[in-house]
């Protein structure tokens, strides 16, 4: 298969590129910069410029574009950078696909999102069927999703990946724990109640190659693992793995002088459940926490 990939070059992005190219795939990613090889091709999609003919040579199109969310404070800037590097690639992206010829469209896109879609949810599991919350990482999800719809509107079959928390070794949202944990430091997140959705890097690269090629399934799907755990789980968990105590807690005070108001985000409770991926048959390598750190660990 002919893959067109944006957003190669953040944590998801670099694996998910190695990874279908392992498969077999041609893989042709998007860049800001002059092409280094002939694999990449230049766009500018804060001016919404992309060659039509580098979309129509491909069969399907990955867009996993977009700011981190908790690299930074959220000052008013990077809001507004969180917002356009989302929604300027994605519009672009779906914009070209949908002025293309039917013949010429890629038969798949898949668009990221998030589970930020779904707000806190206290102990209440959702799935793909619940609303979008309120508040600015909800709302942000619903117009990311948005600006993919001109190519679900012009027939072209869309996905919405929305990613919980990949765990790796080597990135994500493991890396700024694991050397507090080895340290005997590791420690909940205030009451550690709030629910986790996490997914291992393998099965998030799993299923995101199973949808390419899973015909029957579009619109949104959660990419999360079948067993979510409250906070306290997850760090009792990763203490175990790695043979360390974890007595500690981080204080709610804490983390909002550490991260702003990312600190809020940290503490809201999501029980997301993958329904579309289990109705799709996909079968998860690490279906449970502790089967997912001693794979990664």
């Amino acid at each position: 298969m002919r893959i067109l990939l944006a957003g190669a070059s953040g944590f998801l992005g670099t694996r998910l590129s190695a990874h279908l190219t392992g498969a077999g795939h041609t893989v042709t990613t998007l860049v800001r910069r002059a092409p280094r090889n002939p694999a990449e091709v230049r766009w500018d999609p804060a001016a919404g410029a992309l060659d039509p003919a580098v979309v129509a040579a491909a069969d399907a199109v990955i867009n996993l574009a977009g700011a981190g969310i908790g690299d930074k404070r959220w000052s008013a800037a990077y809001r507004e950078l969180l917002r356009s590097s989302r929604l300027e690639t994605a519009g672009t992206l779906a914009g070209v696909i949908a002025a293309l010829p039917e013949t010429d469209r890629p038969r798949t896109f898949l668009q990221a999102s998030a589970v930020g879609w779904y707000g806190g949810t206290g102990d209440h599991p959702v799935t793909e069927k619940d609303p979008v919350a309120r508040g600015f990482l909800p709302e942000l999800c619903r117009d990311w999703e948005a600006a993919a719809r001109p190519a679900a509107d012009a027939g072209v079959r869309t996905v919405l990946l929305r990613t919980g928390l990949p765990l790796d070794g080597h990135g994500g949202f493991l890396q700024p724990l694991l050397p507090l944990f080895r340290f005997g430091l590791g420690a909940r997140l205030a009451s550690g109640r709030q629910w986790t959705p996490w997914i291992s890097l393998a099965d998030w690269l799993a299923a995101t190659a199973f949808l390419l090629v899973t015909e029957g399934v579009e619109g949104p799907v959660n990419l999360v693992a079948p067993n979510p755990v409250t906070n306290t789980a997850f760090t009792r968990e990763l203490a175990r793995a790695l043979h360390r105590p974890a007595f500690l807690a981080v204080p709610s005070f804490a983390l909002d002088l550490a991260l702003g108001e990312f600190g809020a985000e940290a503490r809201r409770s999501q029980r997301v459940l993958p329904a579309a991926l289990e109705s799709a048959g996909f079968r998860w390598a690490h279906p449970t926490l502790p089967e997912a750190l001693h794979a990664i660990l």
